[in-house]
């Protein structure tokens, strides 16, 4: 592979399916473009999220810096955007309040570490198991999430600090600024491709409110976003047992549920992209980040799915688009500060809404009448947690959900047919269909008219699967009301899993011969406790 093409496959990510053999100036144009977009959308997020997390502004700021950087250098999936959230900055709250900015810092730090763990050990794969209906409700969660989170804007602050509605003529030119922009949005992509809608409608409608002098909130009114770069200091806190003890629970919490929201992000940009794998490499990415940031003032952050959308829907491909939001984020801070403070608020709010519009799943509106009514529940269940929680607490209540579904009909499916022996005269076999595990015991036992049945028994699990030990014990437990019967049982066609179930179970178990494709059987003499092969 020649150099110019390595280069290209590192800034496409080696998971896309159709990398171009050299990275042409136009795309390179198109990333910077949308980068700056993402810059200026970046702003307000981490101010608001610095007031959430109760530090200053400049700390939220450091942090969608130093994170962005680095996952969009190192990241699994270019096109992804990280930087400060809300999911993390209400966790932070707590800390903040009773223990002061150090010791946010110092869990940085340690989530830093606790996610580098799990990304060396590949955890990240694990986000395999979290079902479709999940995804969509995570989606669709998350985008009233960041439209809800909006609504702030629309808040004016009195000089006591109590907040109240805007309204009169301040409510209507914020109206008709945010549709504007919207407005600017929904038509740039049929005119003109090249510059990034979003980019184009902050311009013009910061245009038009400092020629008209519009009386509106700008980004200076939230708060002053000068500052220096970032300086590498160790957190001042006591390095002691009591200090962990604090922190530990903190930044387990953290680092969860940054993985989690950053590895689905990871998942919808990769559908959008056609990008795959790079679960474990995001891990370490944002561990990474969150280890720097904790050291140089940051408040820490994981993927934001809502710049995301930007970025992918700007036309960011590469891991320049990231790089370039990074760094424009900082030249704003040390020097174009005063510049960007001019921007209304209200153009921000209307591309924050067209990224709801674009990242709420509307086909799954649809879907809920299609699918069955499980997927359906779960789909409801996952987005509405994710509006009154938090992501990862929905996630989870998701997985299980999912999971309980799973084996609730997985259960149902066991059943039997008997046929006579055709190798043992006067045998009866049992032909085992569908999982055998914890779920399905009930069922299975129930197949068995002990009674009736001949002296010998065959069950035969060639179309089935022994699973666990629930599983086992059911096996035995019916083999040993055979045996109280005076009857014998056999065991055919076990699978190798099987075997080592077996052998874990503490049944004797010789070096076992079957064929793996069922052409050999070898049957389990309960009564003997060993197995022998069948003939024939």
């Amino acid at each position: 592979m020649s150099i110019p093409s390595a280069f290209t496959v590192y800034l496409y990510g080696a998971g896309s399916s159709a990398i171009p053999q050299y990275l042409s100036k136009r795309q390179i144009f198109v990333d910077l473009l949308s980068g700056l977009t993402v810059a200026l959308a970046l702003v307000p997020e981490a101010v608001a999220f610095s007031f959430v997390a109760g530090v200053a502004p400049l700390v939220g700021l450091y942090a969608a810096f130093i994170v962005g950087l680095i996952t969009a250098l190192i990241g699994g999936r270019p096109g992804m955007i990280s930087g400060a959230t809300g999911a993390l900055a209400v966790v932070m709250v707590s800390l903040v309040s009773q223990h002061g900015v150090d010791y946010l810092f110092a869990t940085v730090v340690l989530m830093g570490i606790i996610q580098l763990i799990a990304g060396l050990l590949r955890w990240g794969k694990f986000i395999r198991m979290v079902p479709h209906p999940v995804m969509l409700g995570f989606v669709n969660g998350l985008a009233i999430v960041i439209g809800l989170a909006q609504l702030e804007q629309f808040h004016a602050v009195s000089d006591t600090g109590e907040k109240s509605w805007i309204s009169g003529t301040e409510l209507m030119i914020t109206l008709v600024l945010v549709g504007l922009t919207m407005g600017i949005i929904w038509l740039m992509p049929r005119l003109i491709k090249l510059i990034p809608a979003p980019l184009a409608a902050i311009a013009l409608v910061s245009g038009a409110v400092i020629m008209f002098n519009l009386d509106v909130t700008r980004v200076g009114d939230l708060a002053s976003l000068s500052g220096g770069f970032p300086t590498f200091q160790i957190p001042y806190v006591p390095f002691s047992l009591e200090t962990l003890i604090i922190i530990l629970p903190y930044a387990l919490i953290l680092s969860s549920i940054g993985l989690i929201e950053s590895l689905l992000t990871l998942n919808l940009v990769g559908e959008m992209t056609e990008q795959r794998g790079g679960a474990s490499q995001e891990c370490v990415a944002q561990g990474a980040a969150n280890l720097a940031t904790g050291f140089l003032g940051g408040m820490g952050g994981c993927a934001m799915i809502g710049q995301s959308m930007i970025n992918v829907k700007s036309g960011g491909r590469t891991r320049i688009a990231g790089i370039a939001a990074a760094l424009f984020l900082l030249v704003i801070i040390l020097f174009a500060s005063s510049l960007i403070e001019q921007i209304p608020v209200a153009s921000l709010v209307g591309v924050m809404f067209m990224v709801v519009i674009g990242t709420f799943a509307w086909s799954s509106l649809k879907t809920l009448f299609k699918v069955p009514k499980s997927d359906a529940l779960v789909i409801i269940i996952v987005t509405i947690v994710t509006v009154i929680a938090d992501l990862a607490i929905a996630v989870i209540v998701g997985v299980i959900l999912s999971a309980l579904v799973y084996a609730w009909n997985a259960a149902k499916q066991i059943s039997a047919s008997k046929r006579p022996s055709i190798r043992e005269e006067g045998a009866l076999v049992y032909e085992i269909r569908g999982p055998l595990f914890f779920g399905s015991i009930a069922g299975f036992r129930e197949l068995f008219q002990i009674e009736d049945d001949p002296k010998v028994i065959v069950i035969d699990f060639a179309s089935s699967r022994v699973v666990d030990q629930s599983a086992l014990q059911a096996i035995e437990d019916i083999a040993h009301k055979y045996n109280e019967a005076g009857k014998t049982v056999k065991l055919r066609h076990l699978t190798r899993d099987c075997h080592k179930l077996l052998r874990r179970s503490g049944q004797l178990l010789i070096d076992s011969d079957d064929d793996p494709d069922y052409e050999i059987a070898a049957d389990y003499d309960v009564q003997l406790g060993v197995f022998g092969k069948a003939e024939g």
